[in-house]
């Protein structure tokens, strides 16, 4: 028996693992789907000094008091920022970390420094629109690829707002350095898009022919290739 910790992207909350996690458990493996301080379910401990250390510890804090030991660690989109955070004190409890068309920052690199000034500028105007400068509303225009009205719609209805801070802070500098962690590259690619390619030697690189949020519109899928990693 594997133990899987799933990690959301930014907006989201541990609730967007709903359709993975069952069918990861009918396989008798143990999942544990934390909702990030600041978002979903949690969202009213928002604060200006949620940062990305924060959401680190969150993940953390999962490994430690659960007990695990060489857990699969996933991260969709944002959470890939969080994952590679991970501090070397974990390093033991991890067997697998798994990057779900998430970012990958290289030491002390933002996400805002990864995705640029403009897209930087963006967020921090839609801040000051939402009426809290530190604080980005859900985006509006488009529901991360999700075609499906119904989902939309429900996806739509469940995203909170995210903590600009966690986006300008830079990642930790080491993330977990044990020889034999292994690491896969999940990309998210639907028709006609570009093909893509390991972010590295040693990487194990899987496609999914779909959108950005894969737990949402392919969890069948998805989850057969995370029970790849146990």
């Amino acid at each position: 028996m594997a133990a899987f910790v799933l990690v959301h992207g930014a907006w989201h909350g541990g609730w967007c693992w709903r359709r993975v996690a069952p069918k990861l458990r009918s396989a008798g493996h143990e999942v544990f789907t934390p909702t990030l301080t600041g978002l979903g379910e949690r969202a009213h401990l928002a604060r200006p000094e949620v940062g990305l250390e924060t959401h680190v510890r969150d993940v953390s804090a999962v490994l430690d008091f659960e007990d695990l030991r060489d857990a699969v660690v996933v991260g969709h989109s944002y959470a890939g920022m969080v994952i590679a955070g991970l501090p070397a004190g974990s390093a033991d409890r991890i067997a697998h970390l798994v990057y779900l068309d998430a970012y990958l920052p290289a030491p002390a690199q933002s996400l805002a420094d990864i995705v640029g000034p403009a897209r930087l500028a963006r967020w921090r105007r839609l801040a000051r629109a939402g009426g809290a400068d530190w604080l980005i509303p859900p985006p509006e225009d488009d529901i991360f690829d999700i075609t499906d009205a119904a989902d939309a719609a429900w996806v739509r209805g469940k995203l909170t707002p995210h903590p600009l801070k966690t986006f300008t802070d830079p990642a930790c500098p080491a993330p977990p350095g044990r020889p034999e962690l292994a690491r896969t590259w999940i990309l998210c690619r639907p028709p006609g898009a570009p093909p893509g390619r390991p972010p590295g030697e040693g990487w194990q690189y899987r496609e999914l022919a779909t959108g950005h949020d894969a737990m949402i519109t392919q969890p069948t899928e998805l989850a057969e290739l995370l029970l790849e990693c146990t």
